[in-house]
């Protein structure tokens, strides 16, 4: 399995679809379970590469497995996350406790 076209493959998409092309890391790694690309980019292209509800790393991913069986490989896609993981959405931030929101209703 030493055919690198998935990962040249993945690095095209993943470039095109970025902000900072220059940041995009690939890691290819091969055991008995197959082929493992580990992508790691700016944590400001997060967003771009997750897509709304997960629908653009999905849509990779697919890709990426396409690639694989075309190769007779099975090739999975892990997509690290940034350092200091997520940034909190804005309705996250506003903590609320229960009985707060009991007395917003006036029962």
């Amino acid at each position: 399995m030493a055919n690198n076209s998935d990962k040249e493959f993945l690095e095209t998409i993943v470039k095109a679809l970025v902000d900072n092309p220059d940041d995009v890391k690939i890691d290819r790694s091969v055991d008995e379970m197959g082929v493992l690309l580990n992508l790691k980019v700016n944590p400001e292209d997060m967003g771009q590469i997750i897509g709304k509800s997960g629908s653009t790393a999905r849509a990779i991913r697919s890709l990426v497995r396409i690639i694989g069986l075309k190769n007779h490989a099975r090739v999975n896609l892990k997509i690290e996350e940034p350092e200091g993981g997520r940034a909190p959405r804005s309705s996250e931030t506003a903590e609320t406790k229960p009985s707060e929101s009991l007395e917003d209703l006036k029962l």
